[in-house]
């Protein structure tokens, strides 16, 4: 067992207003305000993490090293990233390599997104020695990108069941699903898994047989139960609704080099809050609210709202 990592109140705005600036005293001032100002943001994100972790986690348990293996490492910067599949994780996968590659790698884009995902590329927490893991839990810079949990579901969803390309998941969970939640299926839809509806999607989830049988994947797994933010004090939490300025602020807030960028968003394919509503109109009031009830806490931790399209009040 390890010890749980302690809150690091480190950032504090020590921005003051000047009077009677030169032009590069002005430009300076500004940036000082952007950078308390997100300071502020961040200490707002942290502080409701930690209330709401206070109301709701009766006992605070200790980390196993199971509990490390999506925190990804970076040694040089002192850095640790709980990545967190469908929020931007094979950008931020891409520019850790950037950043412990001691100059392999320049230009984030130029990894090709599946070798972001190799395991060797890139070094987990849970490797090191107890130790070694207390220290960093300690000392390094620890953040989390967060995203609203049923756009971040469609998208998984759209991603794992829709796309032709993605056979394995559909061999692994597809023909499960199919087998187990649809009325009379063809052979060809056992077989190959390739069709799931997103309301036959939403049954598996809620069957109480899904998780005694596994783990969910990580690709709709629960933010809380892959990163554990009860235990582990992340002193930034990223959102993707403003994943640009979150990323700049905390590769600033580490010293890294300014060729250092995170990559634009260029995609026009993204799941978007509309596009989710659109997924939830076949869903009956009775799942919505389980399905709620079953991402409340990613919605309660990370000060997301009741999706409006919901019909569940």
């Amino acid at each position: 067992a390890l010890f749980p990592a302690s809150e690091d109140g480190a950032m504090r705005s020590t921005w003051q207003g000047k009077a009677g600036r030169s032009p590069l005293q002005a430009l300076y001032d500004n940036y000082q305000f952007e950078q308390s100002t997100l300071q502020a943001v961040h200490h707002q994100r942290r502080e409701m993490l930690s209330n709401v972790c206070n109301r709701y986690t009766r006992k605070r348990r200790l980390l196993q090293r199971d509990d490390l293996r999506h925190l990804v490492v970076d040694d040089t910067h002192g850095l640790l990233y709980c990545y967190v599949p469908k929020v931007a994780c094979t950008n931020w996968k891409r520019v850790m390599m950037v950043l412990t590659g001691q100059g392999k790698y320049q230009d984030p884009l130029e990894i090709p997104a599946h070798e972001a995902h190799v395991p060797s590329n890139l070094r987990i927490l849970s490797e090191y020695s107890i130790p070694e893991i207390n220290y960093r839990l300690r000392s390094y810079l620890k953040f989390i990108f967060v995203r609203e949990p049923f756009e971040r579901l469609v998208s998984a969803y759209r991603n794992k069941f829709t796309l032709s390309y993605n056979t394995a998941f559909h061999k692994r969970y597809g023909t499960k699903i199919i087998r187990q939640h649809r009325q009379e299926p063809s052979d060809k839809a056992l077989e190959r898994g390739d069709d799931v509806r997103f309301e036959e999607f939403v049954y598996y989830l809620l069957d109480p047989r899904t998780q005694q049988e596994e783990p969910f994947n990580e690709h709709w797994e629960r933010v809380h139960s892959l990163c554990h933010p009860c235990i582990i004090h992340y002193d930034v939490v990223g959102k993707y609704e403003t994943l640009a300025e979150d990323a700049n602020y905390i590769l600033q807030l580490v010293g890294a080099d300014t060729s250092v960028k995170f990559p634009a968003s260029s995609k026009t394919t993204r799941t978007t809050d509309d596009m989710t509503a659109k997924f939830f109109q076949n869903i009956s009031p009775f799942y919505q609210r389980r399905l709620f009830n079953l991402y409340k806490m990613d919605y309660l931790l990370f000060n997301y709202s009741i999706p409006s399209y919901l019909r569940i009040r």
